[in-house]
C-alpha cells in the first residue's frame, strides 16, 4: 500500500466536530482484507450526537456506514476487483479498511449515497428477524428519526399493518411524502381501533413516557421492542408504572438491540447482521425502499455545520451523507 494522507471527521471536545489529518494503519493489508478510499458516509444522528459528539471520550472517530472503492486487495481475496463499490461499517474516514468478510459488494448501479442507507436499514431488521409478531398484524413505530422512519418502511413493506407515531411535524411529513401511510403525532392511547389490539410497538425515539404508553396500548402478550437508546432521563415516571403494566397485560418487554443476532450467518441460523445488510442492498437496489428527500448531501469539512444542525435542531432532513470525493 502506497504512502498517503489520510483524515478523519474527529470529535474533539464536547460539540466540537474538526476534520484531521489522521496515520493510515502501518501494518501491511493482511491476505483477507480489502481497502480503499471512502466515497460516502451517513451519520447516526442518535447514536452519533449522544454517545459521542455531546459526551466524549475525545478524541474520537464516530461513524459506522461507509460505501468505498476497492484499491488494495489481499492475496487470497476472491470476488473482488479493483474498482468494485463496497458496504462497510467503517467510520466517517478518507479510507476504508477491514476483512473482506465484513464488505460486500454493492450491487451495479445503486448510488453509494443510496447504498450506504443499508446500515440503519438493518437496525430495524434485527427486530423483524426476532419478533413472534407476524403479518397482517397491527404494529406501531414511536418515533421517525432515520432509524424509525426506515423501521416503519420495512414493516410495511412486509405486510403489517403499520402506524407511525412522531410529535415533530417536519418527521410526518417526511414520512408521508415517503409512503408511510398513517403518521399520528402521539400514540392512539384513546382509539379503540388500537386499544389491546397492536401486536408490535418497535419502539425508536429511546423516550420512557412513549415505552410505558406501548406497554398500556398492545394486545396481551403484545411485544414493545426498545430499538431507540434511551440515553436520558426525561420524565418522573416511577418503574412502578412500567412493572405493573408489563405484568397486568403480560406484555413482552425487550431490548432491540440489533447485535442480538450473529454477525454472520451460521450452520443452525440464516438471519444475520450481514444477512440483513445484503437483503437492505438489494431492496434499495429494487426501489422497495427508497431514500431521496431523507438526507442532504455535505462534504466532510462541513462537518460541525451538520452536527449543529442536528444538534439544535435545524436540520429539515433526516440525515447527512458525507461526499468524500474531493477531501480535504
Amino acid at each position: 500500500m502506497s504512502a498517503r494522507t489520510e483524515y478523519a471527521i474527529t470529535f474533539t471536545r464536547p460539540d466540537q466536530a474538526e476534520l484531521l489529518a489522521v496515520e493510515p494503519p502501518a501494518e501491511p493489508l493482511g491476505p483477507n482484507e480489502i481497502a480503499g478510499r471512502t466515497l460516502v458516509t451517513l451519520i447516526s444522528v442518535g447514536s452519533e450526537l449522544r454517545g459521542g459528539y455531546r459526551r466524549g471520550p475525545f478524541p474520537r472517530v464516530p461513524g459506522y456506514a461507509a460505501v468505498c472503492e476497492a484499491e488494495d486487495i489481499g492475496a487470497e481475496v476472491s470476488g473482488i476487483t479493483a474498482g468494485d463499490h463496497l458496504f462497510v461499517m467503517g467510520p466517517h474516514r478518507s479510507f476504508q479498511r477491514c476483512s473482506v468478510n465484513d464488505a460486500l459488494r454493492v450491487p451495479d448501479g445503486l448510488p453509494p449515497e443510496t447504498a450506504v442507507f443499508a446500515r440503519m436499514m438493518a437496525i430495524s431488521m434485527s427486530t423483524l428477524a426476532t419478533t413472534a409478531v407476524r403479518p397482517p398484524e397491527k404494529v406501531l413505530v414511536t418515533g421517525l428519526g432515520l432509524v424509525g422512519h426506515l423501521a416503519a418502511r420495512i414493516f410495511s413493506l412486509c405486510g403489517y399493518e403499520v402506524t407511525a407515531c412522531e410529535p415533530s411535524a417536519l418527521r410526518r411529513d417526511i414520512a408521508a411524502r415517503n409512503g408511510v401511510e398513517r403518521a399520528l403525532p402521539a400514540l392512539p392511547l384513546d382509539d379503540p381501533a388500537y386499544i389491546g389490539k397492536v401486536g408490535l410497538v418497535v419502539e425508536c425515539s429511546g423516550h420512557e413516557q412513549a415505552t410505558l404508553d406501548a406497554c398500556r396500548l398492545v394486545r396481551r402478550a403484545g411485544e414493545v421492542v426498545l430499538v431507540g437508546v434511551p440515553w436520558e432521563r426525561r420524565t418522573e415516571i416511577y418503574a412502578h408504572d412500567l412493572l405493573f403494566t408489563v405484568f397486568d397485560k403480560y406484555v413482552v418487554l425487550r431490548s432491540g438491540w440489533e447485535w442480538q443476532i450473529p454477525l454472520h450467518d451460521t450452520e443452525f441460523r440464516g438471519n444475520s447482521i450481514f444477512g440483513d445488510l445484503a437483503a437492505a442492498l438489494q431492496w434499495l437496489a429494487q426501489g422497495c425502499i427508497t431514500v431521496a428527500g431523507l438526507y442532504d448531501l455535505a462534504p466532510p469539512r462541513e462537518a460541525q455545520r451538520a452536527y449543529q444542525d442536528f444538534r439544535h435542531e435545524r436540520a429539515k432532513t433526516l440525515t447527512t451523507v458525507f461526499d468524500w470525493s474531493d477531501c480535504p
